[in-house]
């Protein structure tokens, strides 16, 4: 036993060695390929057409190596860790026809120089270029992360705030919210704004299905190029591009149940004719669910201490139907236009029986109901072009968003035999656009490039809620938010040897108007200022596989509708809930390191410093058994977190190093667990905290298992020990087990699987908060055990290749939505 525990442990030595420093055995294979591919019309001195090159190897049609590059001007070197095998490779351009050459690679031949290539003409009448690569679940980068969702099973059957809890390094507050390594977190999709947030952001995100994104970025310390009301990291949901000649279709539909009913179907058209592509995507989800909620309070100015315990079960009803249009019409070689339309419609339900009894009051009981219909619009129009050869691009972007919510709701009370009664309506209006443009120029002679651009956004929100208790009499709230922001910004980017340098500077003017009138009392705040947000980073090549880098970036968080709002919900006698029309912009300056490696491993820290940062707080005046919660304000947070993602390949313990080697550029036939953990401590200027101080960690792990008959089974397994987060202090472990198992039929036509989420019903939330003169314990939990069963069936092309119609560009990034 102790020789196999020996074993073992030389054997994971030996791979965890490889993925970081890439072992003696991987470099003993590296190889050299040298190419020239001319252009007639051009000499080779001064060629600077782009071109895109995959390099392949096949054996038996299984692909056993893929791999994209892309370079500039005649000359092609690539230096790869190769085994020896037949290979292709294969050339692009935008201007002219693509270009395979079939080759041999020896295990003596380390350097291998191919016959020259000469480029001919497109003819118009000819296919468009289509670019792939191989395929990757996670691409670890300096600056971000890219995750897969489409083709992972257990991710894409769910929605996209399902795929966002699934991110490594995402962990989710107890208080609903998400951070990304620590840090605050801001969605983008499609590289482009989402105004909403608090519940309005994750009830959209509920209703988009995660079929519908093609891949997650998660990008840790934006640049200047983005907002500076990014505040600390980025999620960037990037939907399907897939356009294929004809017209072809792919029906979902994911039947989820527990004792509830919960089935999404789906349809996805997509199709091309000459320059122009489109795509429709159409779907309702009815969602019924419950929520149970338990909140304990101890009043610390009574003496004795006075003690209500609440208890609140919600079911809820929710449809949605939505559609997500969007058109990509090719003005020519090296511009696009595109136009997407995208809806959704909600119709909502709550049901909720509460019950309060305390220390020194009467039992108290109330039950009701409240109705919630949403509209949300988007528009948005993107102009690409590659302007020269030389690689100058230029994009502009213009989007609008239109979002209406009007819940109403009516309940009953019932207290030493006396009954009463409240009634809410709120109307909800949210108006959201601007105007943005990219500018690339690079300086390929230098290795220097500069990205410059600008931006003007405008925000308009306006809530009136009406509250009518028991009389007549009817109070007020109105809030109004009015935001004006425009930006201008600079970057530039700078290669010196192995290092690589950026250096970004953005200015922004922000004018924020919050008015809001609560029983004719009127309170008008009006914030204005224009401020510079620098931005640097660098980055050292170790090796062709190895990155070290650190950044700073300075950034403000205006405070969201969501935390302004004075109108709340949940009110009765014992509670009040709202926002604070007084919170200031939260400034943030954010300092990070890490080593990526190999795609997939990643190993950094983050430490953050927030001024005026807010947290949601419950509260109490002396002396009144009321809790009250809202956003307070702390004048300075600092954040520090530890991170570590990285594989652990069972092909290399159970299938030998060859097999692990040929696998390794093949993810998707490679069995393998994902490890993420993370490490977050948080300090608060001035602020006592009443019980122990413990750091939160958090475990997460991504296994996938090929089984027989081509069966693929997918696991996930989350846990947030005890500890401090934020202000809130953790009392149990917050976990979820969730597994899948997926198969294809009809030439991959079917895709047919069976899930279980949180398999365990573990998945809830204990913790605690102590404030002047209250002490609260609360309790939550989802009915988070879903079983799932999900198929999909293609019509027409199954290749699913995308064509090529991007413009390789700087990508569009403003404003964006916080969670909550």
């Amino acid at each position: 036993m102790k020789l196999f525990k020996k074993a073992v442990i030389q054997h994971f030595t030996v791979v965890v060695l490889f993925f970081i420093c890439n072992l003696s055995f991987a470099q003993e294979a590296i190889k050299t390929i040298k190419v020239k591919s001319f252009n007639e019309k051009v000499d080779c001195s001064i060629d600077n057409i782009d071109r895109f090159y995959t390099l392949e190897r096949k054996v038996n049609n299984e692909v056993l190596y893929n791999k994209y590059f892309n370079a500039t001007g005649c000359e092609f070197t690539i230096t790869e860790n190769l085994a020896a095998g037949n290979y292709t490779l294969t050339i692009f351009t935008y201007e002219y026809n693509q270009e395979v050459i079939s080759f041999e690679i020896t295990e003596t031949n380390n350097s291998i120089n191919l016959e020259d290539v000469l480029l001919t003409e497109k003819m118009t009448n000819l296919k468009e270029v289509v670019l792939t690569d191989r395929k990757k679940y996670i691409k670890v980068e300096s600056d971000k992360t890219t995750i897969n969702v489409k083709d992972n099973p257990l991710v894409s059957s769910g929605t996209a705030l399902d795929a966002i809890k699934k991110m490594p390094g995402v962990v989710a507050s107890p208080t609903g919210g998400f951070t990304l390594n620590g840090k605050p977190i801001v969605v983008y999709i499609d590289d482009a704004p989402n105004s909403l947030s608090g519940n309005d952001l994750k009830n959209y995100l509920s209703s988009l299905p995660a079929k519908a994104i093609e891949n997650i970025e998660l990008i840790y310390n934006p640049g200047a190029s983005f907002d500076a009301n990014a505040s600390g990291s980025v999620i960037n949901l990037v939907t399907s591009s897939v356009r294929l000649k004809g017209i072809n279709a792919n029906f979902n539909i994911n039947y989820n149940f527990n004792k509830y009913q919960k089935p999404s179907p789906q349809i996805l058209l997509n199709g091309k004719e000459k320059n122009l592509s489109w795509q429709t995507m159409i779907g309702y989800n009815y969602i019924e669910s419950e929520q149970k909620s338990e909140n304990g309070q101890t009043f610390t100015s009574f003496n004795p201490d006075e003690t209500i315990q609440q208890e609140r079960l919600t079911v809820s009803t929710n449809r949605n139907f939505y559609s997500r249009i969007g058109t990509n019409y090719k003005l020519s070689k090296k511009s696009n236009l595109l136009l997407n339309y995208n809806a959704t419609l909600s119709n909502n339900r709550n049901e909720f029986d509460a019950q309060t009894f305390g220390s020194s009051i009467p039992d108290y009981y109330n039950e009701g109901i409240s109705k919630n219909k949403t509209n949300n619009h988007e528009v948005s129009l993107q102009y690409k072009t590659k302007l020269d050869t030389l690689g100058r691009k230029l994009d502009i972007i213009g989007f609008s968003n239109f979002f209406s919510n009007n819940p109403n709701s009516f309940s009953t009370a019932k207290e030493n035999n006396t009954n009463s009664t409240f009634i809410t309506k709120n109307n909800f209006d949210l108006l959201n656009y601007y105007l943005k443009y990219d500018f690339t120029i690079p300086f390929q002679k230098y290795d220097f490039s500069l990205t410059t651009g600008g931006k003007f956004n405008h925000l308009d929100v306006n809530n009136i809620g009406n509250y009518n208790l028991n009389n007549p009499i009817t109070s007020i709230i109105d809030f109004d938010y009015e935001e004006s922001n425009l930006a201008f910004y600079a970057e530039a980017r700078k290669k010196i040897k192995k290092f690589n340098f950026t250096l970004g500077l953005r200015l922004e003017d922000f004018n924020v108007n919050r008015t809001g009138i609560v029983d004719n009392t009127a309170t008008k705040i009006e914030f204005s200022n224009t401020n510079l947000f620098p931005n640097a980073s660098v980055l050292y090549q170790l090796s062709d596989e190895v990155n070290i880098s650190s950044s700073y970036s300075r950034k403000i968080r205006q405070p969201n509708y969501n935390t302004l709002d004075p109108n709340g919900s949940n009110f009765d006698q014992y509670n009040s809930s709202g926002g604070n029309l007084l919170l200031n912009p939260v400034f943030f300056d954010n300092y990070d390191f890490k080593i990526t490696a190999l795609d997939y491993i990643q190993v950094g820290t983050n430490y953050s410093v927030a001024k005026d940062q807010n947290f949601f707080v419950f509260s109490a005046e002396p002396n009144e058994l009321v809790s009250s919660s809202a956003f307070r304000q702390f004048d300075r947070v600092k954040t520090f977190s530890a991170f570590a993602n990285f594989p652990i390949p069972l092909d290399y313990f159970f299938k030998g190093k060859d097999v692990f080697m040929e696998r390794l550029n093949n993810v998707d036939r490679m069995n393998y667990i994902y490890l993420s953990v993370n490490y977050i401590k948080t300090t608060i200027d001035g602020y006592e905290f009443p019980f122990k101080q413990k750091p939160i960690w958090n475990y997460a792990a991504e296994a996938q298992i090929l089984l027989p008959w081509d069966i693929r089974n997918s696991m996930t397994y989350y846990i947030l020990p005890p500890g401090n987060w934020e202000i809130y202090d953790v009392t149990k472990p917050i976990q979820q087990f969730d597994i899948s198992f997926q198969k294809e039929f009809l030439n991959k036509n079917l895709k047919i699987g069976l899930h279980a989420m949180d398999l365990f019903n573990q998945n809830s939330i204990t913790a605690q908060i102590a404030t002047p003169n209250l002490n609260t314990n609360f309790y939550e939990k989802n009915d988070s055990r879903v079983f799932r069963i999900s198929l999909s069936y293609n019509f027409g092309n199954l290749k699913l290749e995308k064509e090529n119609t991007t413009i390789e560009t700087e990508k569009v990034k403003s404003g964006g939505g916080f969670v909550k």
